[in-house]
């Protein structure tokens, strides 16, 4: 059947979204915060304070900006990606929580991107990444 067919296709797929996802991350959500001045990490970093941290504001923004920018380019090339999707649902879940416990904005993005994180970080990166690559040339192979 085509539907069953489309099974040898696995591993284009998620190339096809780690990039999209990756990519996306980076652009959207990281990279502004890490062009982003310290008052803006400031602003950021206060949504752990839903977690009852309310130390160095600025430094968990800062943090999140990585998360999300380097995180998203390791996540799209699939390099360090259970890490850097672990990073990045650590983030999604603080946002979706902030936006649950403070009422400001919706949840519903960070909530949906928590969940994909969560499953593609059990999937793992598939065959065309670079965890792939090299996790091949240290079995001697490919």
């Amino acid at each position: 059947m085509f539907w069953n067919s489309l099974e040898r296709h696995r591993d284009l797929g998620l190339l096809i979204l780690r990039l999209g996802f990756g990519l996306g991350f980076f652009w959207f959500h990281g990279l502004p915060k890490l062009t982003a001045d310290p008052e803006r990490w400031e602003r950021t970093g206060r949504a752990i304070a839903s977690f009852g941290i309310d130390f160095a504001p600025a430094a968990w923004g800062l943090a999140a900006g990585i998360a999300e920018g380097v995180g998203g380019i390791l996540f799209a090339l699939g390099l360090f990606f259970r890490p850097a999707a672990l990073a990045m649902l650590a983030v999604m879940i603080v946002a979706a929580t902030n936006h649950f416990v403070t009422g400001q904005g919706t949840p519903a993005h960070a909530f949906k991107n928590a969940w994909v994180l969560a499953g593609l970080f059990l999937i793992g990166p598939g065959r065309y990444s670079l965890d792939y690559l090299l996790a091949g040339r240290r079995r001697g192979g490919r």
